[in-house]
């Protein structure tokens, strides 16, 4: 993709998707990659939300939701994909790694062209969507996460326990 003289790398990363496999720690039964978990949470969110504006008197845009669903881990195309008990073992970590994770979604926008930045980083610029919209993508998230968790303990892999507790 380009819109002037310099080629775009944007999507080429946003490629490297199916490349970053999650539950990097533990054995999974059915391998799950970012670009398959993004998209079941675009689905999950659009639902959510839909679900939130006829049954609890919401008014978010279900659309966006899913365009956020979509992009909310492409950022780990440049910093792979930290597991969630490192991640958050104590707040000092979980804030410097949404600082890293804030300055890998700049860098993937300014691979945009100029022209083209200022559309896509609504969506990919993680401080700058609206809390209630970010809560919205992240029980998306945990919900994806949960399903993951009974898929694999459905077919008898116990390393999913704790996780489905945790998520629980």
């Amino acid at each position: 993709l380009s819109t002037s003289d310099q080629p775009s790398h944007f999507f080429a990363h946003l490629a490297r998707m199916k490349l970053i496999q999650r539950w990097p720690l533990m054995r999974s039964i059915s391998a799950e990659n970012i670009s398959e978990h993004s998209l079941q949470v675009a689905f999950v969110g659009h639902a959510l939300a839909i679900i939130k504006n006829k049954k609890f008197g919401g008014k978010v845009n279900p659309e966006r939701i899913a365009l956020l669903g979509m992009y909310h881990d492409t950022s780990e195309v440049l910093t792979g994909d930290l597991p969630t008990p490192v991640k958050y073992h104590n707040p000092e970590i979980a804030k410097e790694y949404k600082k890293i994770e804030l300055e890998a979604e700049k860098r993937l926008v300014s691979m945009l062209p100029e022209e083209l930045q200022e559309d896509f980083a609504p969506f990919l610029i993680s401080d700058s969507i609206h809390p209630e919209e970010q809560a919205l993508v992240k029980q998306a998230d945990s919900l994806c996460a949960y399903l993951k968790c009974l898929e694999e303990l459905s077919v008898g892999n116990h390393e999913f326990e704790q996780a489905k507790a945790r998520l629980l």
